[in-house]
């Protein structure tokens, strides 16, 4: 697997880091410029693509807020199946 540049880096390169077709990263990064994870600008005829980190850092933070919220339901679900197993068992 890749690994995203530091620094701006051009399409064409990012592409190499890749086992996947030109336009499939092409695709990829637009997907990622437009959710606003990257950034793209033209020098000559390269395209270069920059990680937005402020972005970046704030999906990570929600992220990690749904998993905890998910896995606060999940441990929910759980001690509810072991309170019907425990009544089903005391019956």
């Amino acid at each position: 697997m890749g690994r995203w540049p530091r620094a701006p880096g051009s399409v064409s390169a990012l592409a190499r880091s890749y086992a996947m077709s030109f336009a499939a990263v092409q695709k990829h990064v637009a997907v990622l410029e437009g959710a606003g994870l990257v950034t793209k600008r033209r020098r000559g005829r390269e395209q270069l693509v920059r990680g937005n980190v402020r972005t970046v850092r704030e999906a990570q933070r929600v992220l990690e807020q749904l998993e905890a919220i998910w896995r606060s339901r999940i441990e929910r679900m759980g001690e509810i199946i072991a309170e019907d197993d425990e009544e089903g068992n005391s019956q």
